[in-house]
């Protein structure tokens, strides 16, 4: 790995990391109220959004370069980095969805979806990264 990039992705890894605390935190508080749903959809967003991220710097720093947030899912699913493509492209369509939307049933969908699936997947990319710092 070229060290500027390995030094990267660890870098970028650090700010995943405490978006993912951030919403590990609100999932165990549990949401009772729109505000916290708003609040546990903020905190998917940001991990997610740092989470392809992450992928990317880390796809790059081992000399695969990708472009999009498809391509970096594409990539590290090929390259055994994350499981489940299929749940990582809908978290994708979700977070596209709610980051430009906002209406209380397709939030109380989504807010399911995160606590059944997506939350699970950014936990297993956290403890694989984690183990490779």
């Amino acid at each position: 790995m070229d060290d500027l990039k390995e030094i990267r992705w660890k870098q970028r890894f650090e700010n995943y990391e405490r978006a993912f605390i951030l919403l590990e935190s609100a999932i165990e508080e549990g949401t009772h109220s729109m505000l916290e749903r708003a609040g546990l959809i903020q905190f998917f967003e940001m991990s997610f959004e740092l989470a392809w991220k992450v992928l990317k710097d880390y796809l790059e720093a081992s000399g695969t370069a990708v472009k999009s947030p498809r391509e970096a899912i594409k990539a590290a699913f090929q390259q055994d980095v994350i499981t489940n493509g299929h749940d990582w492209m809908d978290a994708l369509t979700d977070r596209n969805l709610t980051a430009h939307t906002y209406d209380e049933s397709t939030a109380l969908l989504v807010e399911n979806k995160i606590k059944e699936t997506y939350y699970p997947l950014l936990k297993q990319l956290y403890t694989k990264l984690k183990q490779q710092l």
